[in-house]
């Protein structure tokens, strides 16, 4: 199971070298899924969207996308009354989107409520409907969750909650720093900013990731000299907790 996990892609002060390079770099792998945990923008404005609109309309599909901090208005009225108003207008009306495959079942969280400034947070309704959606799923299925906020640190509310729903693979941003590490028998993929300028510590990357045999391995691509090259190679056991395995 080949998945393509880009993040921050940040239209608006990105790098159109970066971004017109990175879609044949993702193609050319030939991903079963892509998956864009959030920060489409910089400031959410309808132009920025438009042009993430179009990026992800090159991108193998499917495609599932999620919304970040910077996917909300900053200092608009809007942010109170409609705050995914332009998310939903121009990328996705569903918030919350699952896909089904052959192979992996994966639920995208919308992280960023309007009443937190840059913080996430999962919500109860969330959890529920991570944790029906997998014991719904064959049992043989990758269990992926994606989502803007990593939960570690301070930066997700329920982020532990999360982690104990079940998730095989669960994938976030925000950071713009890639990582990769085993939590509660659930790895977590921490994406770079993918085309942004604003990098913090590492070039503009994306991860590469492929699960099965029982081993997930994340490569990492990093934007280096004008062109797409890999970086760093990851590779953790999957080990779901006994306690996932278990039916309910």
């Amino acid at each position: 199971m080949n998945i393509a996990h880009l993040s921050d892609l940040h239209f608006g002060v990105h790098d159109p070298e970066a971004a017109s390079l990175l879609v044949a770099d993702v193609t050319a792998w030939g991903p079963a899924l892509t998956v864009v945990t959030g920060d489409l923008t910089m400031r959410a404005r309808a132009g920025e969207f438009q042009l993430a609109r179009a990026f992800l309309d090159r991108l193998p599909g499917p495609v599932l996308v999620v919304t970040g901090n910077h996917d909300l208005p900053l200092d608009h009225p809007w942010r109170l009354y409609r705050p995914y108003h332009r998310y939903r207008a121009f990328i996705s009306a569903d918030l919350d989107p699952v896909v089904r495959l052959p192979g992996v079942t994966a639920v995208g969280l919308q992280s960023m409520p309007r009443w937190r400034w840059k913080d996430g947070l999962v919500r109860r309704s969330q959890l529920a409907l991570v944790e029906s959606t997998f014991a719904a799923a064959p049992p043989d299925d990758l269990r992926l969750v994606a989502l803007h906020h990593p939960p570690f640190g301070r930066t997700l509310l329920n982020g532990g909650k999360l982690l104990r729903a079940g998730a095989d693979l669960l994938l976030a941003g925000h950071t713009h720093h890639p990582d990769v590490r085993p939590m509660n028998g659930t790895t977590v993929v921490v994406a770079g900013t993918a085309t942004s300028r604003r990098v913090r510590r590492t070039p503009p990357s994306w991860s590469r990731i492929t699960s099965g045999d029982g081993v997930t391995t994340v490569t990492e691509r990093h934007f280096v000299a004008g062109g797409w090259r890999t970086a760093r190679l990851i590779t953790v056991p999957r080990s779901r907790p006994v306690e996932q395995l278990s039916p309910k």
